[in-house]
């Protein structure tokens, strides 16, 4: 399955497969830090918003899709919220992954982090820190990465995932 997180309210590309759809509803509550998704509810926020449940998503798919405009080289508010909100995903232990110490993999899937930036003015400052930023994510993940940029959603109208 693939996972796709985005800021558009409608999703502009097609998907082939199964895939789960996570997009703005209602409100996003955001992380406190309080570590009841490592803790008290393993995998799964304590927060009950319709959010509470990424982590566990994550889990279960092959393909996490970031579909977001690109600010300062990074995700958009909406999409960098869930992100925080799904580090149930990982465990709180450590390992040393790459020579660096990184989050133990709660679970036994490996994620393949597909990041799709849009905006008509990305600067190659902001280009190559998506790029680092998203590769990093992806070591933290222990999974890999793939990162494109578009000018605008409506070219991805013609993408694939």
């Amino acid at each position: 399955m693939k996972l796709i997180i985005t800021d558009l309210e409608t999703l502009p590309c097609k998907v082939e497969g199964e895939y789960k759809l996570i997009k703005p509803a209602g409100d996003i509550r955001h992380c406190v830090g309080c570590f009841g998704c490592w803790v008290k509810t393993p995998g799964e926020c304590v927060i009950r918003d319709g959010y509470q449940l990424t982590g566990r998503d994550l889990s279960r798919c092959g393909e996490l899709i970031l579909i977001s405009r690109c600010v300062y080289g990074s995700v958009s508010p909406f999409v960098k919220n869930v992100l925080d909100r799904a580090i149930s995903y990982i465990h709180p232990d450590f390992v040393i992954r790459q020579g660096e110490m990184h989050h133990k993999r709660r679970y036994d899937n490996r994620l393949n982090i597909t990041a799709c930036f849009y905006g008509d003015d990305i600067t190659p400052a902001e280009r190559s820190t998506a790029e680092r930023l998203t590769a990093a994510n992806s070591v933290n993940y222990d999974g890999s990465a793939l990162v494109r940029f578009f000018k605008s959603p409506e070219e991805l109208r013609e993408v694939v995932l």
